[in-house]
């Protein structure tokens, strides 16, 4: 390599780092002042760093075949940001690849004013008031939707996390839950600042007062003392999951609704996020967001059953640990689960396969499933063995689930790798309900084998809030408005 070689491609890296840096008060201001979330294919720009926005370009780029430059990105930014727009989640990747297939030249400004018309309507507010949310259980899943709405909250006027209710701790009860709430082993480092606030009995997270409420049970806590009114509860404990027991919650004064972030037992309604949540305000003050295998997996079986067809399959999950697994050897009631979760592949029962059909009726008796537990602490893969209603081809299916990923009501459920070098560690903190692993897709005539990969932790909380968000009325436009219809 020539010095002339080596200095071109140094000027390169250090255009792209200013013009990411140009990028970030941009993002943050239209953030901030107008409530509008800037994503590249379904990825957020929002508090990320200039590092971190050239390589979501550069994956970006990877995921299309082609390149998604930064230099060509900054000028539509620059061009949303004189416009005087509403709410929404506006993808910079897909306004560049339509502004591409335009027939004539078009001026950046000229074409994204056009494209954006729809939320050319001024500054205002999703609702009238923000909408009170409780976490009721503060443990792996708690904790991550606290950090999940937190970083939301942009200027207060949508989910606004008011509590979290736990049994009562000790002397130093505070400091714990600030400290766990601060540091993960798995997730890393806050992104931002927490601290006490003794007076109110508080977390302080990057400016959202968090109560620390506690109470032996969902219908022992008057939530209006706190200024908490029509509150959305979030129960994490996975103790209540019949209808009635959940319903307890209401009984408390501010509680209105409650979703489960656990399988719903009975009559409660298990919806996945994308696929079945359309009128779930309708459906009664009490939901279930299903497991996170479900969600996983279900996104991807409706959209390969829309365009291919499912007659049968099987679904194995290989499962990260969890909390109801013991570390050593001991009692457990569940068969195999007593033995140390940490040194054993332990084969167990799951419900996903069955809680499909909830979500997706015509895969009512098509599919069955099973789990193995394995010694990671997250991330999962689900197996998807299908037999499809015609024959396939590799590309077919994986440019199907591609597209999918990149321009449809499923573009932040689905997400799509084409990596041969891709392990489990690698999907930690990723924020869609399931990744495809095209590189790992089988196909033998009619019979389809797919890989998706799933944070089952930090992804299945992003549905969460998602429901959270659908529930409050507070989900924000997409713009541009997508070429691929719904899956």
């Amino acid at each position: 390599m020539s010095d002339d070689t080596a200095d071109r491609y140094l000027r390169d890296w250090t255009h792209r780092q200013h013009m990411a840096e140009d990028m970030v008060p941009l993002l943050g201001r239209l953030y901030r002042d107008r409530g509008v979330i800037v994503t590249v294919f379904g990825q957020s720009l929002v508090n990320k760093s200039p590092l971190e926005i050239i390589q979501l370009h550069r994956k970006a780029g990877q995921m299309v075949d082609g390149d998604i430059p930064i230099e060509e990105c900054l000028p539509i930014l620059e061009a949303i940001s004189q416009l005087d727009l509403a709410p929404a989640r506006i993808d910079i990747g897909n306004l560049l690849t339509h502004m591409r297939t335009q027939q004539a030249d078009t001026e950046v400004a000229e074409f994204v004013k056009r494209e954006l018309a729809g939320i050319c309507t001024g500054l205002s507010s999703i609702r009238e008031e923000p909408q009170d949310v409780v976490l009721y259980g503060f443990g792996r899943i708690g904790r991550l939707i606290a950090r999940i709405l937190v970083g939301k909250a942009g200027r207060g006027d949508n989910l606004r996390l008011r509590a979290v209710v736990v049994r009562g701790g000790g002397s130093d009860d505070l400091e714990k839950r600030a400290s766990l709430l601060r540091r993960d082993s798995v997730h890393g480092h806050f992104d931002g600042t927490i601290h006490i606030d003794e007076h109110e009995n508080a977390l302080v997270a990057n400016g959202t007062m968090i109560r620390v409420l506690y109470s032996d049970g969902p219908d022992k806590i008057d939530y209006t003392q706190y200024g908490i009114r029509n509150a959305i509860v979030v129960d994490n404990t996975g103790i209540w999951r019949t209808l009635e027991d959940l319903r307890m919650h209401l009984k408390s004064p501010g509680a209105a609704s409650v979703v489960l972030t656990a399988p719903g037992k009975g009559d409660v309604p298990n919806i996945v996020y994308g696929v079945n949540h359309q009128n779930i305000a309708k459906t009664g003050p009490v939901i279930s967001a299903a497991s996170c295998t479900t969600n996983a997996i279900v996104p991807v079986l409706k959209t390969v059953s829309d365009e291919f067809g499912i007659v049968s399959g099987h679904v194995e999950s290989v499962h990260s640990f969890t909390n109801d697994q013991n570390l050593i050897d001991n009692y457990h009631r569940k068969d195999r689960r007593g033995r140390a979760a940490t040194l054993n592949m332990v084969i167990t029962e799951t419900g996903a396969a069955k809680a499909v059909a909830k979500a997706v009726p015509e895969l009512a008796g098509k599919l069955t499933g099973n789990a193995i537990r394995v010694p990671t602490p997250n991330v999962s893969l689900a197996i998807l063995n299908l037999h499809l209603g015609r024959e396939v081809t590799v590309d077919e299916v994986n440019s199907y689930l591609r597209m999918v990923s990149l321009e449809s009501d499923l573009q932040n459920q689905i997400d799509y790798v084409n990596s041969s070098e891709v392990v489990s560690s690698d999907f930690v903190g990723n924020r869609f309900a399931g990744i495809v692993d095209a590189q790992a897709t089988i196909v033998n005539g009619a019979h389809c084998t797919l890989y998706v990969w799933y944070d089952n932790e930090f992804g299945y909380s992003r549905q969460v809030v998602r429901l959270l968000e659908e529930l409050a009325g507070v989900v924000m436009p997409n713009f541009p408005k997508r070429a691929c219809p719904a899956s």
